[in-house]
């Protein structure tokens, strides 16, 4: 597993706790946090978060908060130093990616360009 600062993706701890009610209510501890990047979106990448109980190879994992998260190799470099929340406030709770390699966002922050 690489540490989480040599993969500079960090989860908030608001985050982490939100992953783990998420993996406890799945009933399966082998679950990861799985962050990915695809084409498309308003802004021409759209952001992937799922919960895995599977690496593939070329997988980055890694650890925040004791988590345990998995990256595929396409998607590392556009995520490189994503810092990843979850939020609750008047209009509902969702997880935040603030990606430093974003030059622009959509309205929704689901999609953004580099």
């Amino acid at each position: 597993m690489v540490d989480a600062g040599l993969a500079d993706i960090q989860l908030t701890e608001s985050a982490a706790e939100r992953v783990r009610i998420l993996i406890d209510g799945e009933g399966n501890p082998d679950l990861m946090l799985r962050l990915s990047v695809q084409g498309g979106g308003c802004s021409g990448f759209s952001y992937g978060i799922t919960l895995d109980g599977d690496a593939q190879p070329g997988d980055q994992l890694f650890e925040s908060h004791g988590v345990k998260v998995v990256v595929d190799e396409v998607s590392i470099d556009l995520l490189r130093g994503t810092e990843v929340d979850f939020v609750e406030d008047l209009s509902g709770s969702s997880f935040v990616l603030r990606n430093p390699n974003a030059s622009s966002t959509c309205g929704c922050g689901s999609s953004f360009s580099v």
